[in-house]
């Protein structure tokens, strides 16, 4: 399970226009926004990317860079940019099972054969430009993800008020009630 304020996991993935993306690397005035897709078989993703690409300026304009991944191949990878509404949406792919594990996310096999053999399922992480996790959201499956515009708001309340990030107290006593 990854921690609010500490760093995550380093990440570098094979973009579908031939760089490479590495989070290390990236120098956002705010945060960065990696959203981790189950890949081209998923329709909800789809609606979710076209979402996420409509709103890329709006997360540019208040400093947040922001990614797609999948751990798609190549092809695959490419497909979902020609046949999915998302232009200009950084698209990257092959990232492995590992890696997935690594970031928290769950891990499913396919029950049709039009879904790969392993792929990961989604989630969604703000991640301050320091590499430290602001806030995390993984689900076991396509549904319930939090919203964009949701979070786009989020990112609005965070700077205009120096929130904190939250669900870090990993050392604390209960109390009895």
């Amino acid at each position: 399970m990854l921690i609010p304020n500490e760093k995550v996991p380093q990440l570098k993935v094979p973009l579908i226009n031939g760089a490479e993306w590495d989070l290390y690397a990236q120098e956002p005035e705010n945060f960065t926004l990696v959203i981790f897709y189950r890949g081209l078989h998923c329709p909800v993703c789809k609606s979710y990317l076209e979402d996420l690409a409509q709103l890329r300026d709006k997360f540019a304009g208040r400093g947040v860079h922001i990614i797609a991944i999948s751990s798609n191949k190549e092809e695959l990878a490419k497909k979902t940019a020609e046949e999915w509404d998302i232009p200009g949406l950084p698209v990257g792919y092959g990232m492995s099972m590992e890696q997935a594990q690594e970031w928290g996310l769950y891990i499913s096999g396919a029950i049709s054969d039009k879904e790969p053999g392993h792929f990961f399922e989604p989630g969604l992480f703000l991640i301050r430009p320091d590499q430290k996790l602001y806030a995390g959201s993984v689900q076991t499956m396509p549904f319930a993800r939090p919203r964009l515009a949701e979070v786009l708001k989020a990112v609005d309340f965070i700077l205009e008020n120096d929130y904190p990030a939250r669900g870090a107290e990993t050392n604390y006593e209960q109390a009895n009630i």
